[in-house]
């Protein structure tokens, strides 16, 4: 059910119960969340996060990719689109979110670009008819977040909330 995709250095593949070990590594390491959710995640919540990833294909036909190099099949991180019915001002409602995070010994090396632009193109041959917008939420200070999305056409950026915290919030129109 999920397509896989490929760029140059990655492989973009759906998520499997083989997976977890190595997200929930990933979401556990401090400097990964640092500018996500600035707490590192427990094996519960990780557990819960590849559910979702794999929920999310099952009920909307979109979600998440694991982001694996074709050097050596390593897990690097993940990446794709999600809705969390999240209670944001602006709403993002109606409106696929589109995320991403890496390992840290794979930050640095235009791997979130890559997987991003590969994630964006499948979304604007697949997903425009039924939803014109994307959107990408981010922590303004998480500087470089905000440069993959504007290097992949995100653009608009509006000052809102999400929960309790300033947030940055960006926008892409689907089928460029």
């Amino acid at each position: 059910m999920v397509p896989r995709l490929e760029t140059e250095r990655l492989i973009l593949r759906g998520h499997d119960v083989a997976d977890f070990e190595s997200s929930a590594a990933m979401w556990a390491d401090p400097e990964v969340v640092a500018r996500i959710s600035g707490v590192p995640s427990t094996a519960a919540e990780s557990w819960s996060r590849l559910l979702r990833y794999i929920g999310h294909w099952q009920a909307l036909g979109y979600g998440y990719w694991v982001l694996e190099s074709k050097v050596d099949g390593a897990f690097v991180g993940e990446a794709g689109l999600a809705d969390y019915h999240r209670d944001t001002k602006p709403s993002v409602h109606g409106k696929p979110e589109a995320g991403w995070a890496l390992k840290t010994s794979a930050q640095g090396q235009g791997l979130a670009t890559e997987a991003v632009a590969a994630v964006m193109a499948w979304a604007d041959r697949v997903l425009a008819k039924e939803f014109p917008v994307a959107c990408a939420i981010f922590d303004p200070a998480h500087a470089g977040s905000v440069r993959v999305a504007e290097k992949v056409g995100f653009s608009n950026p509006v000052m809102g909330r999400f929960g309790d915290q300033e947030a940055l919030f960006l926008e892409r129109a689907l089928g460029r």
